[in-house]
């Protein structure tokens, strides 16, 4: 039998050290979607506020790069798009480029851009450039009118394996939320980030099929998980065979970059505060 004593005694705390590599944990950011969506909506309020086109410009961009490329590498450099219309072949490809692009740069300058958020109020940190990927997301679905359009007017059907677009897509957000929050961890940490990030995001382009045809021997060897997503993409809405092993790669290579990158940024989340 217990006596009063006993009754008042509680148990006993334990303290543990932090470990130097904290999850993710999923279950707070699933706690905060309330927040991490109205973060998401105000990226993409703010992006568009006095423009004269708003969301439009996420048609336009791609558009606009389209129309360049296929004057110079359809025209002038007679770069081959197999059985696709050039501006359809560049259009898809440039799409998903885009997303990816528009998601990475977003999700690096996030943390950065929500200085009096994170020195006044606690959430999960990471709910930052996850909000920056989701505000991309909208603009492609912006994008995807357009290339619905184009689908139609080049009378070009999507075959089975439409079906795999989302997954494709699903792919390069994850990407684009690993690279990207790395490189927000870094741009708190080192302000030089913010200058390499435009070109960084440039070359990776010219590295990437988005505008041309990579040969398989290129897209075997290649390390870039980009060039497979980007050709299952185009392939997927167009109609064309999907090579689901390079695909398959490429999906593992996402999930990595995003843990990676997910990983570090909440290694050094907790100098956001003191260094930003």
């Amino acid at each position: 039998m217990k006596g009063p004593t006993d009754l008042l005694v509680e148990p006993p705390t334990v303290l543990r050290a932090a470990s130097a590599w904290p999850g993710i944990n999923l279950r707070e950011l699933w706690r905060f979607r309330e927040l991490v969506l109205f973060l998401a909506w105000r990226d993409v309020l703010v992006r568009y506020q006095q423009t004269l086109l708003g969301a439009a410009w996420a048609i336009l961009q791609p558009a606009l790069m389209m129309v360049a490329f296929t004057l110079f590498f359809s025209r002038v450099a007679k770069v081959s798009s197999g059985t696709l219309p050039y501006a359809l072949y560049a259009y898809a490809g440039l799409l998903a480029w885009t997303f990816f692009a528009t998601a990475v740069s977003g999700a690096a300058q996030s943390v950065v851009g929500s200085e009096r958020l994170i020195t006044k109020v606690y959430f999960p940190r990471l709910a930052m450039p996850l909000a920056a990927v989701l505000a991309a997301a909208v603009d492609l679905g912006v994008g995807m009118i357009l290339l619905i359009v184009l689908l139609v007017v080049d009378g070009v059907k999507p075959g089975a394996t439409l079906v795999a677009a989302p997954l494709i897509l699903a792919a390069l957000a994850l990407a684009a939320l690993g690279v990207g929050a790395a490189l927000a961890a870094l741009n708190v940490l080192y302000r030089d980030v913010r200058y390499v990030i435009g070109f960084g995001l440039q070359f990776w382009m010219l590295a990437t099929p988005s505008i041309y045809m990579l040969c398989a021997a290129g897209r075997k060897a290649a390390l870039n998980p980009l060039n497979a997503l980007i050709a299952a993409f185009r392939a997927s809405v167009t109609g064309g065979a999907i090579d689901w092993k390079v695909l398959a790669a490429a999906l593992a290579g996402s999930a990595v970059l995003c843990l990676l990158g997910c990983l570090y940024f909440r290694k050094v989340e907790a100098q956001f505060a003191d260094v930003i």
